[in-house]
């Protein structure tokens, strides 16, 4: 059996790496030409789905590697309000009765993630990943096989495609096209607030040791905050850890000024000090502080709700299928959950349990069950924080006061459902 994987993701080699433990041949086509190019320097959380996920399909000694990079996200994510006092703290520890080893999130870096994976899938002759190889179409033939297309001429056969070419898939566009992205009128304005020793000191901890902050004003707009550790973007593993905050500002796209180039950064911060005037000093340092060219506007988009279509040997993956708004810090781990999912299947296929097409049924099922209630929930999130009137508003915050006080309340709401960035 022969499985080949369009697009050089989270999702795709984390499936290349869980197929070759399994003894599947597989080979990943990725149309950068290299590693670290277009990488965005931003972190991911990792949450126990994830974290499951790359334990199966890693090597021991990836898995090892990544061990010594994640850092810890910590389990409590925080409601405050604009003067940065606590309207409600989830502890998934308290809510789920387990350790907080189990429970936990990871902060990893993209680049140090991108490096772990690609870490055994890019060596010499026998590389399961080729760069530079732009998919186009595809071809299904009666003998069950499945031809890949690529931009220079050239063509790949096998038994299984698999489409982890991200939200705008080419993969997608063949097989579902009628399954297109939703603009959901929303974006997010993020920066990054490098941290040393000073500025650690001046600000509370929750801000700079990796906890989850969601800053709930009385009308609407939004923002996150949560430090990470990584990797300098320049890729050099020598380099020390970058310490920093990532902070995100949620608004109507229709209310944020549109533009580009090199003075468009100045113009978001801008915005976002005219939005937070009268915020906790803490809150507005983070955008005066921040490096204006790292600041981006992200239109927020998502697949609709997932319904059924007939499988086949192509199948799809990660955000080439269900792409969501970062809005609750599902996507990278629902991508890995996908390669965890998969992987699975197609063992059952390459054991003769079952056929390529069954096992390709199983997994879509499935994967449409938990990316369907990831889609539901990231899409609400980001439609809460963008349009919540004054009164809507003012409800949201009591409700969370009394989530606060009663801890059942929070264990059937909150604790099933909450506001963060991926």
């Amino acid at each position: 059996m022969r499985i080949l994987v369009i697009g050089g993701g989270i999702g795709g080699l984390s499936l290349a790496h869980g197929l070759r433990k399994a003894g599947i041949e597989v080979r990943v086509f990725e149309q950068q030409i290299e590693k670290a190019e277009n990488l965005a320097g931003y972190g991911i959380h990792i949450d126990r789905n994830g974290r499951r996920a790359l334990r199966y399909c890693l090597p021991l000694s990836n898995w090892t590697r990544l061990q010594s990079l994640l850092t810890s996200a910590g389990t409590q994510l925080f409601f405050r309000d604009t003067q940065l006092r606590v309207l409600a703290e989830k502890n998934d520890v308290d809510l789920s009765g387990k350790s907080a080893q189990e429970v936990e999130r990871s902060g990893v870096g993209r680049l140090d993630l991108r490096d772990v994976l690609i870490d055994g899938l890019d060596n010499g002759t026998t590389a399961v990943i080729q760069w530079g190889r732009a998919f186009t179409r595809y071809d299904q033939f009666e003998n069950g096989q499945v031809r890949a297309h690529f931009a220079d001429g050239t063509y790949e056969d096998g038994d299984l495609l698999v489409g982890a070419d991200g939200p705008n898939s080419v993969v997608r566009h063949q097989f579902l096209p009628h399954i297109e992205r939703l603009d959901l009128g929303v974006s997010a304005i993020a920066g990054r607030y490098i941290l040393d020793d000073k500025r650690v000191g001046s600000l509370p901890p929750e801000m700079t040791n990796g906890a989850l902050n969601n800053i709930v004003p009385s009308g609407r707009g939004w923002m996150f905050i949560s430090a990470w550790r990584s990797r300098p973007a320049d890729g050099d593993e020598s380099s020390a850890p970058e310490h920093y905050i990532v902070w995100a500002y949620i608004a109507p796209s229709s209310d944020i000024p549109q533009g580009e180039g090199s003075v468009y950064g100045a113009e978001l911060h801008e915005y976002v000090l005219s939005s937070i005037k009268g915020w906790a000093p803490e809150l507005r340092e983070l955008v005066i502080g921040s490096d204006i060219s790292s600041t981006k506007c992200l239109s927020l988009r998502s697949m609709p709700i997932l319904t059924s279509w007939e499988s086949s040997n192509v199948t799809l993956l990660g955000d080439a299928i269900h792409n969501m708004t970062p809005m609750g810090g599902m996507g990278a781990n629902t991508a890995l959950r996908d390669a965890d999912t998969l992987t699975r299947c197609l063992i059952d296929a390459a054991a003769g349990r079952l056929s390529i097409t069954e096992s390709i049924r199983t997994y879509e099922e499935e994967m449409r069950l938990y990316a369907n209630d990831a889609i539901k929930l990231s899409t609400y999130n980001a439609i809460n924080a963008c349009k919540g009137g004054t009164t809507q508003r003012l409800v949201f915050r009591s409700f969370l006061r009394a989530a606060q006080t009663f801890p059942l309340i929070m264990r059937a709401t909150i604790g099933r459902s909450s506001v963060k960035q991926a």
